[in-house]
């Protein structure tokens, strides 16, 4: 039964007991206490009735507020599918507009093609018509050169056809020759490409040597110092001595890479002077950079001495000792060249002491035989006949000048001394693992990179870095303006694009930098 009938009826029972129970005592007690039990039975019987009323009133509020709640969130759900309707219309107005602007468009298209083909049948038409007077006009020609010259038409078909035969076989013999030539020379290449490899299999791998140092710090920190607030200390670095500087992963460990080992060399002093000295900023790197060089500049002729020395010859102009000096950070086919021209002076002293020639000049001969190849890369030519103009140039013997000349026989050789000079030269060169072709072509091909930036006006420095893919020009910024600088990258990428051949992309950088400087005294 529902609580709000059960609770009266528990009440009226209470009452009806109450009623009985003051009925006994009245009949023990007397009238007094009868009287005081009713009022007391009326007192409970009200009190029972106004919670009767209570209770009914809290429980049709209670049903009244769930109704309330239940028609709320059916008005919420409605709405929400409501809504969602209206946006299914208007996604579906906003494709039929579309459908209709689509329709339009065809519509539209179709017109203009059909348009587009009238103006080509009349074009047709007129070329048609056009044909036919050229045909006419080809055809009076060639009865008038009938009558010019005498012949008929079979008879000139005839000559004409005997004359491009034999143009036809003059070029297929020309054409045929340049094939076997270039057979050959693929041959040739091919049979040396085969030869270097077996070889480097029994040879130590040096191209990591001819390309990168690495340059130990004593703690990471260091390596924060050196790039310097948002990379400032390391592009001044890298602007200054023409050296990538890698900093990465490595523990305690940067690692500078650059084809040339003269730069890399002084990356390296300058790099180790700003470490120990503490100072690492864009002036200091210049100062250092700068000194450094000037510093391996003399140490440069003290090698060309202590080489001369070693091999017991002297009496060497000054320029001479500096490009023997330069050998040192020079390589050929990845041979160190004052390692290789060391070598070639002691065979070929050794094989003329054994001949009874003059030792004297054969080591003096076999140390300078590759001297052209040091000299500046704006020098176009041969680098033994390079050699031999220096070596003419400087007083050396003529016997001398003319093996260092001939050695790669680019003219004749006059002495026995030219032919040990070659003998020794192959002999040096063709130690197992001696020399690695590719990198000397990777130098040359960096150089000649280098070179050509070089040949536009307003540049004053050319840097080749990441191993060929990124060249970074420096221009004179009194010559060149922002928008040129823009134009001289793109004249330098399409020169590259065309006279180059390399694997990838290479990425072209002009820098202009202008600096205001004063002192104050």
């Amino acid at each position: 039964m529902p609580m709000d009938i059960i609770f009266p009826l528990s009440l009226v029972v209470i009452g009806v007991l109450s009623f009985f129970i003051g009925w006994y005592m009245n009949s023990r007690s007397g009238e007094g206490k009868l009287n005081s039990a009713k009022e007391m039975a009326k007192k409970i019987l009200e009190d029972a009735g106004r919670e009767a009323d209570t209770a009914k009133r809290e429980k049709l509020l209670e049903v009244k507020d769930e109704w309330y709640q239940r028609k709320k969130e059916y008005d919420q759900e409605v709405q929400k599918q409501r809504n969602k309707i209206q946006a299914q219309e208007k996604a579906l107005d906003l494709r039929e507009e579309n459908i209709d602007r689509k329709v339009e468009l065809l519509g539209k298209k179709e017109r203009e093609q059909a348009q587009i083909k009238r103006s080509i049948e009349d074009r047709t038409r007129n070329l048609e018509g056009r044909q036919k007077e050229l045909d006419r006009m080809i055809e009076e020609e060639n009865i008038r050169l009938e009558r010019a010259s005498g012949l008929s038409r079979e008879e000139a078909k005839r000559i004409l056809t005997e004359n491009l035969l034999n143009e036809a076989r003059t070029e297929a013999a020309l054409a045929l020759k340049e094939i076997r030539d270039k057979t050959r020379d693929e041959a040739k290449k091919e049979a040396q490409k085969l030869i270097v490899q077996a070889i480097q299999r029994s040879a130590a791998d040096y191209s990591v040597e001819s390309t990168v140092s690495v340059l130990n710090i004593q703690s990471d920190e260091m390596k924060g110092r050196i790039i310097g607030r948002e990379g400032r200390n390391i592009r001044a670095f890298e602007a200054a001595t023409g050296v990538d500087v890698i900093v990465d992963d490595t523990p305690e460990a940067v690692i500078l890479s650059a084809f040339d080992p003269f730069r890399r060399e002084v990356a390296r002093i300058a790099l180790e002077r700003l470490i120990a000295d503490g100072r690492i900023h864009p002036a200091r790197i210049e100062e250092v950079v700068e000194k450094v060089r000037n510093e391996l500049d003399e140490e440069i002729l003290k090698v060309g001495e202590n080489s001369m020395l070693e091999l017991g010859i002297h009496g060497a102009h000054k320029e001479i000792l500096k490009l023997v000096g330069k050998m040192k950070y020079r390589s050929s086919y990845g041979q160190n060249m004052l390692q290789h021209s060391m070598e070639v002076g002691f065979l070929t002293g050794v094989m003329a002491a054994e001949l009874r020639l003059d030792a004297a000049l054969a080591k003096r001969a076999g140390l300078l035989h590759d001297i052209g190849k040091c000299l500046d890369k704006s020098i176009e030519g041969p680098h033994a006949l390079l050699g031999f103009e220096i070596a003419k140039k400087y007083g050396e013997h003529p016997l001398v000048a003319n093996a260092i000349g001939s050695h790669h026989e680019d003219i004749p050789m006059e002495s026995p001394l030219a032919a040990l000079v070659q003998a020794a030269d192959a002999i040096s060169g063709a130690r197992p693992g001696a020399r690695r072709e590719s990198v000397e072509g990777y130098v040359k091909r960096l150089e000649k990179l280098e070179t050509l930036a070089q040949g536009f006006q307003g540049v004053a420095k050319t840097y080749a870095i990441q191993a060929g893919r990124e060249i970074r020009i420096i221009v004179e910024q009194d010559k060149v303006d922002d928008a040129m600088a823009d134009q001289l990258a793109h004249d330098i990428s399409a020169k590259i694009q065309r006279e180059l051949e390399y694997p990838g992309q290479i990425k072209v950088i002009v820098i202009r930098e202008h600096r205001s400087v004063a002192y104050a005294k």
